[in-house]
Order: structure tokens, then sequence, then C-alpha cells
């Protein structure tokens, strides 16, 4: 009977868990990873939460108990950075993050003792890198990437400095963040305890604003202050690692510094490169073949396995090589640039233009309709929702482009929601 009551909860938390568009598929790796990472109980309290932040008045209310009870519980779930806390004018709020960007990582974020990292780290390698179902849900489940490349600040043409937005520059982010938390790189530790680890630093995961401060509280990140995190990067430029981070313009709430052989988003990168698992920079290298020496710097460097020596005249093959760039599977991210000894690599604007969302809310609704479940978001928990929320996400259904506001209309069957956009399109 036990054993049929932990599946039970379980199966509930991982039907919870695939509300969200970030979701996870269902296999029995992945009950073995949440069942180390929650009891029992905890996993059916948890199935039962709501996807939009809530309050401990909210859970007393869903769990049908008092609320000091709640409270121990979300405060003991929030200690282990299962669910992520944050003030809200005056209000402590909770939310159960996503597992990517999310609760798996914050698992191997430090070391700790309260659970089997080890072991951890294998069921992580198995259920993503094995059975891949996680990753191409994860990378490949939406049009809407959630995570997006940063480029190197440091190889931009001094054009390039005149006309780079703020978003697209990490230094900003950096600069503008309200805390910053550093952290474990949680692939390289995962991939430490399987055996697989790089050289590339271990302690260089960047969070911001109200995830970096529930890390921190928590001692999942150290608090640094922007001085020391811009050094980091630096650090992490001169390593030669890949700036990706979550897939907005404001309130960024994560960096991670990538290497090519850890990272979940890299490797996906070099397996499915064209498909671009991670959006790109909207930069792009060009070469000038006059100046190139074809030392293979370049090659080398590339992260994602982008670059190649290739024969001219690829008919003969006559032996005379020339540097080639795969632009389709290209990130944009510079690291090519800084590696050219001979100065013959520049970056240059790509043509199409790259669409970034505005912020989270307006990410997770594109993605929630490319997924066809935008009603998860809406009427979650309806009874105990509030009219802040609903705002929240009818404002960012009115910021898509008509082709989404249809489809938003469309999976809704909101006459509410109909009369809203035909007003704003009528306005436009």
């Amino acid at each position: 009977m036990s054993h049929l009551v932990a599946k039970s909860a379980y199966k509930s938390l991982e039907e919870r868990i695939n509300r969200f568009p970030q979701g996870a598929p269902p296999s029995e790796t992945l009950y073995k990873i949440l069942s180390l990472l929650f009891d029992e109980k905890e996993a059916a309290l948890v199935a039962q939460l709501p996807i939009k932040p809530f309050t401990v008045k909210m859970a007393a209310r869903i769990w049908k108990t008092d609320e000091v009870s709640a409270q121990k519980t979300l405060d003991a779930l929030a200690a282990r950075a299962l669910l992520l806390d944050s003030e809200d004018n005056g209000v402590r709020k909770y939310v159960l993050p996503p597992p990517m960007a999310g609760f798996f990582e914050f698992s191997l974020m430090r070391t700790r003792h309260d659970i089997d990292q080890k072991l951890l780290s294998e069921l992580y390698h198995q259920y993503m890198n094995v059975e891949e179902d996680f990753i191409k849900n994860l990378f490949f489940g939406t049009e809407t990437r959630m995570g997006r490349v940063f480029v190197q600040e440091k190889v931009l043409s001094r054009e390039n400095e005149m006309h780079i937005l703020d978003f697209e520059r990490a230094s900003h982010i950096i600069e503008n963040a309200s805390h910053i938390g550093i952290s474990t790189c949680y692939c390289r530790h995962k991939m430490h305890h399987i055996g697989k680890a790089c050289n590339a630093s271990m302690d260089i995961c960047m969070t911001f604003n109200n995830t970096a401060a529930s890390l921190i509280k928590h001692e999942y990140a150290r608090r640094v202050e922007a001085s020391e995190c811009l050094g980091l990067l630096h650090q992490a430029y001169e390593s030669n690692l890949v700036q990706c981070g979550e897939n907005v313009r404001k309130d960024v709430s994560f960096i991670c510094n990538c290497c090519g052989c850890c990272c979940e988003g890299l490797t996906a990168a070099r397996k499915f490169g064209s498909l671009h698992p991670i959006e790109t920079t909207a930069f792009i290298p060009k070469l000038s073949e006059d100046d190139c020496t074809k030392c293979g710097r370049c090659i080398k460097a590339c992260p994602i396995g982008a670059i190649d020596m290739v024969c001219i005249d690829e008919v003969s093959a006559t032996g005379v090589k020339r540097v080639r760039i795969n632009e389709e599977v290209c990130l944009g991210c510079g690291v090519c640039v800084r590696s050219c000894h001979s100065k013959s690599l520049h970056l240059h604007r790509r043509k199409e233009t790259i669409i970034t969302p505005v912020n989270s809310v307006h990410r997770i609704v594109m993605m929630a309709i490319e997924k066809g479940t935008l009603q998860n978001l809406i009427f979650d928990n309806q009874a105990f929702g509030n009219h802040r929320a609903m705002a929240a996400v009818l404002s960012a259904i009115l910021r898509l482009p008509p082709i989404k506001q249809a489809l938003a209309s469309e999976q809704m069957k909101s006459i509410y929601l109909e009369k809203l956009i035909g007003r704003m399109m009528y306005k436009s």
C-alpha cells in the first residue's frame, strides 16, 4: 500500500510540474529524482500548489490546514531550494520553480549532505543525457526558447558597441540587478560526480534579483556586489565560456557561464545545432579570408563545433583549405573572435531580427500558447486567484503579435479576451 501511495504522490507532483510550459516528461527515472528531493507527504502537498506565486494563507486554504503548519512546511521546502520565497510589497510569497532553470539545478548549486548528490547526479545524467525526452522537451518543445546567449562584449567593434542594446549586455544585467548570487555550476558539479567534469571554474553560476535573494537567504548562493560579478564575467570570457541566460529583456534571473562539454544547453546545440536550442545573439562572425592564417584556433575554441576546415575545391579535394563557419548553427557568442590572433574574424549584426520576450510572464505566456496550455496559467487555482496575476497574463498576451493573440483567444474561447484583443487591434 505504501508503494502505491508513494507512486500516487509522485505521479501527482509530476502532473503538477507538467502544467507549466517547462515540464518534465514522466519516466521511472523522474520518479526516482523526485523521491530523492521530496518525501511522500511533501510531494502530495506540492502537487496541489498553484503555478502563480502564492502566500502562506493561500497554501493553508489549499491544504486545509492552519497557517502556522503551512508556514513551517513552506519554509522547510524553501530552505532546500525546492520553493523560492520573496517579499512582494511586504507580503511573503512562494513559488514552485520549474525543474530547469529551477529546482533540479538548485539541488547541485552547493555541496550538501542531506541528499546523495552523487546518486542524484547519476539520475540527472540518465534522465537528461541518456533518455533525452526531457532535453528535447525543454529546448524544442516551443518556438520561444527558455534561454539566450549573450555576446562577449570585449570583442565588439566600436560600431557594434554603439548599437548593442542594453538587454543584450551581460554587464548591464549585472550592474542593474537588485541582488546578485554566485553558486556552484550545476552542470559541472553533476559531471564531477560521474567523472566527466572539465577544468572550467565551478563557482561561477550567476543568479539575480528575487531568485538570487532566495538562494542567498538559504545559502545556495553567496551574495556579491556588481564589481565582483563583473570580474567573474571577465574570467569567464578569458576561459572561453559562453554566457547563457534567461530569454527575457527585463529582470533576468540567471546567467550561466557554459562550456561545450558539460552544459546541457551547449551539448544540445552540438547535437541539434541548426534547431537552435538556445536563442542566438544578434551577431554573427564573418571571416576575412585574406587575413586568415588557418591556424585553427577558432575551430578549437568554438564550444559547439560550428567552425571547421574544408577544402576550397570540394570536388577535387586539392588539399588547399579554408575556414568555414556554419551560420545555421553559430550562437554568435564571439568566443571564436577572441581566439583569433590574426584579427580576421569580426562580429556583424545578423540580418534577421532576434525577438526577445519582455519579461518572464511574457515568455511563459508565449510558451504556453505554443504548447496549447494557456488555460493552465489563467485558470490555475482560480478560486484563489488574484486580479494582479490575471492582469499580468493578459498584459503579456496583448503584447504578442496578432497571430499569437488569435491562438491565445482560440485556446481560451474567452469572449472577454476576444473583445479585449479586438479593441487593442482597433486602436492600433
